[in-house]
């Protein structure tokens, strides 16, 4: 994946924003972004089933780190200084404060300054300086031990190292350690510390850690600068009760285990990741980033690969049966038309942008046999460290306020146990699970997301978009307000797919932004309701009649914004009849080649929106704040005139035979849930004339397969508005 590709998508986003219909833009209370962050009350969800609500808390560097004058302290005088020289086998001392062994080991028991320069070849340097602040300058200095640590901070009230300016360093440690009592487990890295670590400088640092982790702290690990590369067995960096990093940090990781993280969840205000700015480049076994706790980052760049990355995710199966036809119950969907029964979607998504012209690889759609359950539903198997393969990863609170992410994971490439808020960033996300999933409450006021590749595009208990431009691919859905921890035994070695409750206050809010899906699942996805005030939604549903574009057990409330949502028909469902904007839902007789425009066009030749579904379709909504009530309306499927009619109420089911009369309940699958208030399909799911909903009016010809649209119809990029 290249970082220019953002851009790109990113154009596409806008270009859709800039193509809306001069019409949607007239209302100043429909498709205007609002970026205010919700407050705490209104961001407060509840995770996982049975879980206490949990409220999104406003991060600060500030509020989780602090760093003292001296952290960026990196001058030293020669005079004044305690001089180290190695030399293979032995090591020289010049001034106080440090003893040198007879195999070129040193210990350093007081404050002051040390510099170390030379080779050891095999021994260990040692900080025991109890309350006091050692000042360490690694001046073009290799360290080596082949049975144990090389470097160890037994005791100290800070250690500040600093990588002088022009140098390389190194420290390398063995693959077994021998320690003098067989009961101790420490050290167990390259450069381990029981004190707070500083690292600073503008030199370089290279760390192998051949037996465990590279660097370890069990107190805090400050990265103020410097450049720093480390290769482990199983972590790589590790701050027990802190990590923050800085802008000057240039950070390459390769590690087995995790790449970087804090482990205190036993102690308030520790267990905590944060990030000012910085370059990281991380390679792990399992997750990349983590937090025990809360997580922040206000920039930086980003490069990260979790678990071999998305190609190595756990397979799904569709979760949701793939009901066609038959009596409608207990949903509030259209009940279909015998489509494929207990199949996946047919069709295929995108790897790119959901509003971009490619189309997904079948190669990347994955089945996975599902889960092991308890008669209650819930999923026995629970995550572990070895298991996990997230790219950032919060036990608690996950903020993100800029920056720029190059993801590709085996699990959730975002990830958090908590809330999570994104007001800012840009994010180009592939996932083997989930693109961005939050126990509780996930909240986005900004950024630029692409997710590529995911099994469920963004996933919380509530989901709130008030800004940012999100273009997303899921193989299954493309939001999922559902709620529920990574609890999956569906294959031995990794925790992947949710465990799910529908509940009341399970609630999908849109109030700006510019959003594009492109999900085989359902397109917007809620156990519960649907609000939209504002923002741009189009979405490129499913193909096949087990899902819908919109999927909600509640109510869809639309009074503002622009929402295009094309799919199979089968499960079709509209906003509700209490919506104060209208919506118009129309059925067509067969299914439409992807790529064919449809327009909606008023009595007066204008027209109000355009679409040219991504994919196979049958049905597509506009909902837009210049559809009227009262007023006529004309339906095109490239030039071709489909259908006439009125707007009588605010949603108006139509097929090609004019309006039809919704209020039915249809059948819907396990994620349907109870009916969807006004707005559902007549006659208990089934068309309301006709085995296929009637004939196509005269003259009308849909495009063969692979066809172009009709002479004189637009032909975009697929997926894409159209307007003139």
């Amino acid at each position: 994946m290249k970082s220019a590709k953002i851009k790109h998508y990113i154009g596409v986003i806008a270009l859709c924003a800039v193509l809306l219909t001069s019409a949607c833009s007239k209302n100043d209370d429909g498709a205007a972004a609002a970026t205010a962050v919700p407050s705490t009350e209104q961001a407060a969800a509840q995770g996982s089933a049975g879980s206490a609500a949990q409220e999104q808390v406003n991060l600060t560097m500030d509020d989780l780190v602090t760093f003292d004058d001296e952290d960026y302290d990196t001058a030293w005088s020669a005079d004044s200084a305690t001089s180290i020289t190695f030399e293979g086998e032995s090591a020289a001392v010049s001034g106080s404060g440090a003893k040198a062994g007879e195999d070129g080991s040193v210990s350093i028991t007081a404050a002051g300054t040390y510099v170390l320069s030379g080779q050891l070849n095999n021994g260990q340097v040692t900080i025991d300086a109890p309350d006091e602040t050692v000042h360490v300058v690694l001046n073009g200095v290799g360290l080596s031990n082949k049975d144990n640590s090389p470097f160890y901070i037994v005791e100290a009230g800070k250690v500040i190292v600093t990588l002088e300016e022009g140098t390389d360093n190194t420290l390398t440690d063995g693959a077994d350690y021998v320690y003098a009592d067989a009961t101790a487990d420490e050290p167990d890295a390259a450069l381990f510390s029981k004190a707070d670590l500083i690292i600073n400088g503008t030199g370089s640092l290279t760390v192998k850690g051949n037996y465990n982790d590279g660097i370890k702290s069990k107190d805090d690990l400050l990265l103020v600068s410097g450049e720093i590369n480390v290769k482990s067995v199983d972590d790589g960096l590790v701050g027990k009760d802190r990590v923050a990093a800085l802008d000057g940090v240039t950070l390459t990781v390769d590690a087995g285990g995790d790449g970087l993280k804090s482990t205190n969840a036993e102690e308030e205000g520790k267990g905590i990741v944060a990030i000012g700015g910085g370059a990281f480049d991380i390679v792990s076994g399992n997750d990349a980033i983590q937090a025990e706790t809360s997580l922040l980052v206000e920039d930086g760049a980003f490069k990260l690969v979790s678990g071999g990355g998305s190609a190595n995710g756990e397979t799904h199966v569709e979760e949701r049966g793939g009901w066609g036809g038959g009596q409608g119950m207990m949903g509030g969907r259209q009940g279909g038309t015998g489509g494929a029964t207990g199949t996946t979607p047919g069709g295929a998504g995108t790897t790119g942008a959901a509003a971009s012209t490619s189309a997904l690889n079948a190669d990347n759609v994955e089945t996975e046999a599902l889960p092991s359950s308890t008669s209650d539903g819930v999923t026995t198997a629970t995550e572990t460290e070895s298991t996990s393969a997230k790219a950032l990863k919060a036990g608690g609170s996950l903020q993100v306020n800029g920056g720029s992410f190059e993801v590709d994971a085996a699990d959730d490439a975002v990830h958090t146990n908590g809330s999570l808020l994104i007001k800012g960033g840009t994010f180009l996300l592939a996932s083997g699970d989930d693109g961005i999933h939050a126990d509780a409450s996930v909240t986005i006021a900004g950024g630029a997301i692409e997710i590529t590749t995911s099994y469920e595009g963004i996933e919380g208990s509530t989901i709130t978009v008030s800004g940012g431009e999100i273009a997303l691919t899921a193989s299954d859905d493309g939001f999922n307000v559902a709620g529920g921890n990574d609890s999956n035994a569906g294959m031995p070695g990794r925790a992947s797919q949710d465990s799910f409750a529908a509940g009341s206050d399970r609630l999908l809010t849109i109030s700006g932004g510019t959003i594009a899906v492109n999900a085989n699942g359902d397109g917007l996805d809620a156990n519960g309701s649907i609000v939209m005030s504002g923002g741009t939604v189009y979405v490129n549903g499913p193909t096949g009649n087990g899902n819908g574009s919109l999927d909600y057990d509640g109510t869809f409330d639309i009074s503002g914004g622009l929402l295009i949502a094309a799919g199979s028909s089968g499960m079709v469902q509209a906003t509700s009849e209490t919506s104060t904007q209208q919506s118009i839902l129309m059925t067509f007789p067969q299914s439409l080649q992807g790529g064919t425009s449809v327009r909606l066009v008023d009595g007066d030749g204008n027209e109000i929106a355009a679409f040219a579904p991504e994919k196979t379709f049958q049905s597509v909504l506009f909902s837009s704040p210049d559809i009227k009530q009262g007023s006529t309306y004309v339906i095109y499927s490239g030039d071709t005139k489909i259908v006439e009619f009125e707007v009588t109420s605010s949603v108006t089911w139509v097929n090609e035979s004019g309006i039809t009369t919704g209020g039915g309940m249809g059948m819907g699958g396990p994620g349907g849930g109870m009916g969807g208030g006004g707005g559902q399909r007549p006659d208990r799911g089934q068309r309301p004339e006709g085995d296929q909903g009637g004939q196509p009016p005269e003259g009308f010809e849909p495009p063969a397969d692979g066809a172009a649209p009709p002479a004189g119809a637009k032909a975009p990029a697929a997926g894409s508005p159209q307007t003139q």
